[in-house]
C-alpha cells in the first residue's frame, strides 16, 4: 500500500464551506487498526490562524523510514485550472476539443461504447481527450457516458488509466460488475487553485460516476501507484463497483490540504486492501463488502456492510481521543438497486430492473445474478436535445419509459409520469431547466416508478418544485407499494451554480413506502446568482410527506428557510448532512418564529409519531461578519416514536453558530468550541 497523509483523521480541520472555510481544531492523535504496511499516523504539531495553518505529520509506514510531512492551507475562492496529480490541464468548456462518438448508435454522440476489440491506444485517446475537457469544467454544458462493454480492458503490463471529470458517467456493460474489468485505474483527484499546490481540494468534485464494473488496481506511479483513487464529494455514487487492491476516497498525492466531503457507495465490493478514508468529512456506505476502514471524520455510516467498523459513536466522536464517528446498521431495511443498462447474449440493449429487499446486506451480485427483471431498449423512449416535452409526454401516456441522453434540456412545460412501474433514467447526467416557472417532472401516486440519474436545475422564474412524487395518504403499507416501491436514486437538484434560477422546493416526495437512495438538493453558495440573500431564492430543499419513506444518503445544503421538512409517519434516514445558508444579512431575516433564531437544517414537524433518523449532521458558516445564530439544528415533536441516533453539529468558519443539536439539547457550536457536538440518542 502507498503511504498515506491522513494529516489529523478523526479530528481532521475540514475547510468548511468548498474551498474557503478555513478554521483550526485539529489536534494530535494516532490512527489505529489500518490494515497492510500502514501502522500509524500522529498530527505533530498545529499552527493556526483564521485563514492559514501549517501542520506536520510523521507516517511510520513498515519498512520505510519515518517522514515528515509539511501542508498548508489559505482561502480560496477562484477558479479551479489545474486538476489532479498529473500535470496541469487547461480548462476548456468548448466540445469541439473531443470528438463526437461514432459508437454510441441510437444513444447519440455523447455516449461512447467502447469493446475489447478497439485499440487500447484508441480507447485511451478517447478518454484523456473528454477528461481533459471535463475535469476542470464545472459549469460547463457538455456530458458524456463511456459504456464498457464485457470483457477485460489493459493489463498489468500496459494498465488502462484515466479520470473522469465532472458530467461523466462511466459503467459496464455486464449484467454483473465482474462482467466487465478494468486493469488499471479510474480516478479522481483534487483539484489544485490556479496551480498552488497549497490549495488542493475535492470538496467541489461533484457530478459523475462510476458503476457494474471491476478494477483490479494498478498502474500510476509514485504515490499513485497501484491505488485507484476516488476523492470526490457530493453527488458522485460509485454502484455496483467491485475493487481489487487499494483504494482511496481521498486524493493524498497531490498537494495539501486534500479536503474531501463525500459521497455514497452502494451494492459495492472491496478486497486485498483497506478502504482509505481520510478526509471526507461524512461518508456513507450501504449494502456493500469490505475489507477493511481506515478512519472517521464526522459522520461515517454503514448499512448493511459486510466487514464494516463497529459501532462506535460517542459523545466525544470527531474530537481529541474520541471514539470514531462510526454509526454501523447490520442490515438495510428497505432498498431498491439503481436501473442499469446492460449488453444481452445477443448483443442486444436492454435494462435491468432490480428488486426491492428488505433486511438486505451485502451485494446483490455475491451470491449470483442481481434479482429484478430485464426491459428491452424498445420499451424506452430515447429522449435527444432535440426532443419536445410533448413527445415525451406522449412517450409515457403510451406507456413507454424514458432513457435521456447525456445533454442540457430546456423543459418548458411539465414531464408527466402516469402509469406504474415508469423508468425514467438518464445517461452522462442529463440536466433538465424549467423555462416557464413550472415543475419540471412530477409522478402520480403509483408504484414502481424510478427516476435515476438526472439534473434538476431551477430556472429564472420561480417553480413551485422541480420533481413531484404525488401521493395518496393511507395507501402506505399496501403490498403492491411495500413489495413495488418508487424509488429516486441519484437524483441532484441546483438552484444556482450552473445558472442564476430560483425555486420554492426543489424536491416534494409524497409517494408512500418510496426510496430516497442518494439525493443532494443544493442552493449554490458558488456560481451563477450565488453568494447574496437575494439570489438564488429557494426556500426548501426537500419536502418528504408520504408514509414509510426510507431514504439513504440525503444531503441538503444552504436553502433559506426549513431546509428539509419530513411530516410523513414511519420515516426512516439513514445519513443526512447540511449546511446551513452562508450569506444570511442579518438576523432578523432569518427567523422561524419571533423566538426562534433561524431554521432547523432539518425539521419533523408536529403531526408525525413515528420516525428513526441515523447519522445525521448540521453544519453552519455564516459568512457575513454577522453574528447570526440558529437555535438548533434538528426539530422535532417530543414523542418517544420519533428517535434520532448519532447525530451531531459542527462550526465550520464564519460567525455565530448553532446554539443547540436538537430541541434546545445539545451542546452549542460556535467559534469558541467547533464541535462536532454529538447526541448518541434522543429522546
Amino acid at each position: 500500500m502507498s503511504p498515506w497523509k491522513c494529516k489529523g483523521c478523526t479530528g481532521y480541520a475540514h475547510p468548511g464551506p468548498r474551498r474557503k472555510r478555513f478554521r483550526n481544531l485539529l489536534r494530535p492523535l494516532t490512527l489505529r487498526g489500518v490494515a497492510g504496511s500502514l501502522l500509524a499516523m500522529r498530527a505533530l504539531s498545529v499552527l493556526h490562524s483564521s485563514w492559514t495553518r501549517s501542520l506536520a505529520v510523521v507516517v511510520t509506514v513498515a519498512g520505510l523510514a519515518v517522514m515528515p510531512l509539511t501542508a498548508s492551507a489559505a482561502t480560496a475562492g477562484k477558479a479551479v485550472t489545474s486538476v489532479g496529480s498529473a500535470a496541469t490541464q487547461a480548462k476548456t468548456t468548448s466540445s469541439s476539443t473531443v470528438a463526437a462518438s461514432t459508437t454510441g448508435g441510437v444513444l447519440g454522440s455523447n455516449v461512447y461504447i467502447f469493446d475489447p476489440s478497439m485499440s487500447q491506444a484508441s480507447i485511451q485517446s478517447t478518454l484523456d481527450a473528454i477528461a481533459a475537457q471535463q475535469v476542470p469544467n464545472q459549469f460547463g454544458t457538455q456530458r458524456y457516458a463511456l459504456l464498457f462493454e464485457p470483457g477485460t480492458y489493459g493489463s498489468a503490463a500496459d494498465p488502462l488509466v484515466f479520470q473522469v471529470g465532472y458530467y461523466t458517467s462511466v459503467a459496464g456493460l455486464g449484467k454483473n460488475p465482474g462482467d466487465t474489468t478494468i486493469v488499471g485505474q479510474v480516478d479522481t483527484f483534487n483539484q489544485c487553485t490556479d496551480g498552488d499546490q497549497s490549495q488542493c481540494y475535492a470538496l467541489e468534485n461533484f457530478w459523475r460516476s462510476m458503476s457494474n464494473l471491476t478494477i483490479d488496481a494498478a498502474g500510476g506511479s509514485g504515490c499513485t501507484a497501484n491505488t485507484e483513487f476516488w476523492a470526490v464529494s457530493q453527488a458522485a455514487p460509485m454502484r455496483r463497483v467491485a475493487v481489487n487492491g487499494n483504494v482511496t476516497l481521498m486524493d493524498y498525492c497531490d498537494g495539501s490540504p486534500d479536503y474531501a466531503s463525500g459521497g455514497f457507495i452502494a451494492d459495492s465490493s472491496f478486497t486485498g486492501g483497506t478502504v482509505i478514508n481520510g478526509s471526507q468529512q461524512q461518508y456513507i456506505t450501504r449494502n456493500s463488502s469490505l475489507d477493511g476502514w481506515t478512519n472517521g471524520v464526522w459522520n461515517q455510516v454503514f448499512c448493511g456492510d459486510s466487514g464494516a467498523p463497529a459501532q462506535s459513536f460517542s459523545a466525544t466522536s470527531g474530537l481529541s481521543n474520541g471514539t470514531a464517528p462510526y454509526t454501523t446498521l447490520a442490515t438495510c431495511p428497505t432498498t431498491r438497486e439503481e436501473p442499469y443498462l446492460y449488453t444481452d447474449s445477443s448483443g442486444n440493449l436492454e435494462v435491468f430492473i432490480p428488486s426491492a429487499q428488505t433486511n438486505s446486506s451485502g451485494t446483490t451480485w455475491s451470491n449470483g445474478g442481481t434479482a429484478g427483471y430485464s426491459l428491452p431498449l424498445s420499451r424506452f423512449f430515447i429522449v435527444q436535445q432535440s426532443t419536445t416535452v410533448h413527445q415525451m409526454n406522449a412517450a409515457l401516456a403510451r406507456g413507454l419509459n424514458l432513457l435521456f441522453t447525456p445533454g442540457v434540456y430546456d423543459v418548458p412545460s411539465t414531464i408527466h409520469i402516469l402509469y406504474p412501474d415508469t423508468k425514467v433514467i438518464g445517461l452522462g447526467f442529463p440536466t433538465l431547466i424549467p423555462t416557464n416557472g413550472n415543475v419540471t417532472m412530477d409522478a402520480t401516486a403509483v408504484p414502481g416508478v424510478n427516476i435515476s440519474g438526472l439534473i434538476f436545475d431551477a430556472g429564472t422564474e420561480s417553480s413551485p418544485t422541480l420533481l413531484d412524487l404525488h401521493g395518496i395518504r393511507g395507501l402506505a403499507g399496501l403490498s403492491v407499494y411495500k413489495t413495488d416501491p418508487t424509488s429516486v436514486d441519484d437524483v441532484f437538484f441546483r438552484v444556482g451554480g450552473a445558472t442564476a434560477g430560483t425555486a420554492k422546493t426543489a424536491f416534494a416526495d409524497d409517494a408512500s413506502d418510496s426510496i430516497i437512495d442518494d439525493v443532494w438538493a443544493w442552493r449554490a453558495d458558488h456560481g451563477a446568482g450565488a453568494g447574496t440573500w437575494t439570489g438564488d431564492q429557494a426556500d426548501t430543499g426537500v419536502t418528504v410527506g408520504g408514509d414509510d419513506v426510507t431514504a439513504y444518503g440525503l444531503a441538503v445544503e444552504h436553502f433559506q428557510k426549513y431546509e428539509t421538512v419530513w411530516s410523513g409517519q414511519n420515516g426512516t434516514v439513514i445519513f443526512f448532512q447540511n449546511e446551513n445558508p452562508y450569506e444570511v444579512p442579518n438576523q432578523a431575516s432569518w427567523m422561524a418564529t419571533p423566538t426562534q433564531n433561524g431554521y432547523p437544517g432539518f425539521y419533523v414537524t408536529n403531526r408525525v409519531t413515528s420516525f428513526q433518523g441515523y447519522g445525521m449532521g448540521v453544519y453552519s458558516y455564516f459568512d457575513q461578519g454577522v453574528a447570526i445564530e440558529s437555535s438548533m439544528a434538528f426539530e422535532a415533536p417530543d414523542t418517544p416514536g420519533v428517535q434520532f441516533h448519532d447525530i451531531l453539529t459542527r462550526f465550520l468558519n464564519g460567525s455565530g453558530g448553532i446554539q443547540s443539536v436538537i430541541n434546545g439539547t445539545g451542546a452549542a457550536v460556535d467559534s469558541d468550541f467547533n464541535g462536532p457536538a454529538d447526541l448518541v440518542s434522543y429522546p
